[in-house]
């Protein structure tokens, strides 16, 4: 039910490093971690870039919707410095951009498809059209990413374009009618916050065939209860307490 790693580093270096960015992913690396999740919208030219807010303001300086500037503009814009002055000047990547350093260097991608509200369709559809290319030319079956994403009509659109890319569904809580929407998605997974999840749950998706995957986890002792419930994965901000061997 869940063929993938166990410890995933959210956003690429979690509180280590700038989110979504190259120096995330270094960073993950550089800690052991040979798996990652971060976050993809589209850019105004329509090119995938790696950002989770829509509008500027928190990781990026200024004001106005990330889907008002193009891959280039972002690009030049400052994606490091809000975190520390050792991160300035680092840029905004494009997701082949990462996509090819992650397989350069054989780490497995969980990639959460965050559309800017209006662009569902879009964002599923050209992500899974990059990856099916990428992942053709490339031809390493044993680092095909997992997609995921809140959003169903993105994950459609994802299906339809690349139905061979795996797909999981992302909940902040496990709802009624689960089953029903995973065999519509055709997922594989279940992506849900550690917070509102019971060991009752996990048996029942697990049961139906589909792996648990949770999101974020922060503490050993958490951790620990979670794997003992039998849940496949989690991804984690605290490289430093959660090392990518934990569940070992």
């Amino acid at each position: 039910m869940w063929p993938y790693p166990k410890i995933i580093a959210h956003r690429g270096g979690g509180t280590l490093a700038p989110e979504n960015t190259l120096a995330a992913l270094r960073c993950g690396l550089a800690h052991g971690f040979q798996a990652v999740e971060f976050d993809v919208m589209l850019a105004a030219d329509g090119v995938p870039v790696l950002m989770h807010d829509a509008q500027l303001g928190r990781t990026i300086a200024g004001r106005g919707a990330i889907s008002s500037l193009s891959s280039q503009e972002l690009a030049l814009r400052d994606a490091g410095a809000w975190f520390s002055a050792a991160f300035a000047g680092e840029p905004v990547p494009t997701l082949a951009d990462v996509v090819a350093f992650c397989m350069a260097q054989r780490i497995w991608m969980n990639i959460e498809i965050k559309p800017a509200p209006g662009f569902e369709v879009a964002t599923g559809a050209a992500v899974a059209r990059l990856l099916r290319e990428t992942i053709a030319v490339h031809g390493d079956q044993g680092l095909v990413p997992l997609l995921s994403s809140f959003s169903i009509d993105a994950l459609l659109a994802a299906r339809d374009i690349a139905p061979a890319i795996p797909r999981g569904w992302l909940c902040k809580a496990v709802p009624s009618a689960w089953r029903a929407q995973m065999l519509a998605l055709d997922a594989v997974s279940l992506h849900v916050s550690h917070q509102h999840l019971t060991q009752a749950q996990v048996a029942a998706v697990h049961d139906a065939g589909y792996g648990v995957f949770c999101y974020t986890v922060n503490t050993p002792e958490r951790a620990r209860e979670l794997l003992a419930w039998g849940v496949d994965a989690f991804c984690t901000d605290r490289l430093d307490l959660l090392g990518a061997d934990f569940a070992a």
